[in-house]
């Protein structure tokens, strides 16, 4: 078996050109013991075996003893742990801890030596029988470097634990995600930060459903990825949706943390009409993606203007568009804006009544301080009100008197009148 491992995979023997030489005694390989294989294994990589080979091997191996990690109804094929007689459980169980964890002892150290999905059943079934942390660890590790080829089928690992609400283990998907967001630049690429992020998306949509969900956990796994590895923010807008459904009773202030992870601008026409009247998001979510979409109107505005001003006729040299846009198109979009134009004025007519309403309560109170500051109560403003219209009649009728306004009505009183009585 070491001396057919060191020939080139490419070989093929005649009337089988799909099959390779290291398929050919891959059965024979999984006819062996586990100590045997061990040993078949240590002998292949000292023989300086390729990595993949040597992962294709233990895949095919596990695979064939156990067919829950091949990912497929079980074969005929195949060779079960359990079809050993009568045994107790817990030797069956403890018969399961063994070959997985030397499975992972005999892993090839390199990276993509293994299928990222065979990983992530292998890790369900450590959780299952209760490996030790160690061989847990190196497992997530190994998935980690290669999380961009997970499927959301094999993601979705129950959660075996007592303590554990959800259904789903999401405390693993969290340490996953960040393990990989935390990795070297040169590491990891942009495309596979970008499908990373589909799938954790896809996973918080399923994972909202579960009433047990805290919003912490959700926080946590949102956020978990970088601001630029989203193109757009449709799929985190639609599993935020989902939790808010599965979730009625969330306070307004959470709401708020929720609608912070949304990039409004990152959101595609279709996405801002359906949160515009989305009734579970809070209205300054609402506020921002109507601004946002008023932004992204004019900026379409002015670069139709523009293109529409290269494209001219008067223009030389420059050939027109090779496709218009069709009447219906046109009319679907002027409708669009309609709506969204009524719903921003709907919206600063309510601004406008909310503030009306605040600057009257702002007055109300400003009153009642200031003549509480005089030492006059507003129960008494109206006898005070009325003293001060006595006071303006009484100015009104006699005028204000002076000193010498005083003096000059004395001497003119005692002034004698210029005709008197004669006495004769």
């Amino acid at each position: 078996m070491s001396k057919l491992a060191l020939q080139e995979s490419s070989i093929t023997f005649p009337g089988k050109p799909n099959q390779s030489t290291a398929e050919c005694w891959f059965d024979d390989a999984c006819i062996l013991d586990m100590d045997y294989f061990v040993k078949t294994i240590s002998g292949i990589k000292s023989k300086g075996v390729r990595p993949d080979l040597i992962g294709s091997i233990i895949v095919h191996y596990a695979s064939k003893w156990f067919p829950d990690l091949s990912g497929n109804d079980a074969k005929k094929g195949t060779v079960s742990l359990e079809v050993s007689s009568p045994e107790s459980v817990t030797a069956s169980w403890m018969k399961k801890r063994f070959f997985v964890e030397t499975l992972v002892g005999i892993m090839p150290p390199e990276r993509d030596s293994i299928p990222c999905n065979f990983l992530l059943r292998l890790l369900r079934t450590a959780n299952m029988v209760g490996v030790e942390p160690s061989y847990r660890a190196e497992l997530e590790k190994r998935i980690s470097w290669q999380l961009d080829q997970a499927s959301l089928k094999e993601l979705m690992i129950p959660s075996f634990s007592h303590t554990c609400g959800t259904l789903l283990d999401v405390g693993l998907v969290i340490r996953l995600v960040k393990r990989f967001a935390g990795l070297d630049e040169g590491t990891r690429s942009g495309i596979a930060v970008v499908k990373v992020a589909k799938l954790v998306d896809c996973y918080l949509a399923e994972a909202a459903l579960d009433a047990n969900l805290s919003l912490d956990e959700f926080i946590a796994l949102g956020a978990a990825l970088p601001s630029h590895a989203r193109a757009m923010d449709d799929g985190l807008y639609r599993a935020i949706d989902t939790h808010l459904k599965a979730h009625p009773g969330v306070s307004k202030q959470d709401r708020k943390v929720l609608c912070r992870l949304i990039d409004c601008r990152k959101l595609t026409p279709e996405a801002s009409l359906h949160a515009a009247q989305n009734e579970r998001l809070p209205v300054r979510a609402v506020i921002q993606v109507l601004f946002s979409e008023q932004i992204k109107l004019n900026r379409h505005v002015d670069w139709s203007g523009s293109f529409s001003g290269m494209r001219s006729p008067s223009a030389a040299g420059v050939e027109p568009p090779a496709r218009c846009p069709s009447k219906r198109e046109i009319n679907a979009q002027q409708m669009e804006i309609k709506k969204l134009k009524e719903e921003v004025v709907r919206v600063q007519s309510q601004c406008v009544a909310m503030q009306t309403q605040m600057e009257k309560l702002m007055d109300k109170k400003k009153g009642f301080f200031r003549w509480r500051k005089l030492g006059i109560m507003p129960s008494l403003k109206s006898s005070v009100n009325v003293f001060e219209r006595i006071k303006e009649d009484r100015e009104a009728n006699f005028g204000r008197k002076t000193p010498t306004d005083v003096k000059a009505k004395l001497v003119r009183g005692r002034t004698v009148s210029k005709w008197r009585n004669s006495m004769s």
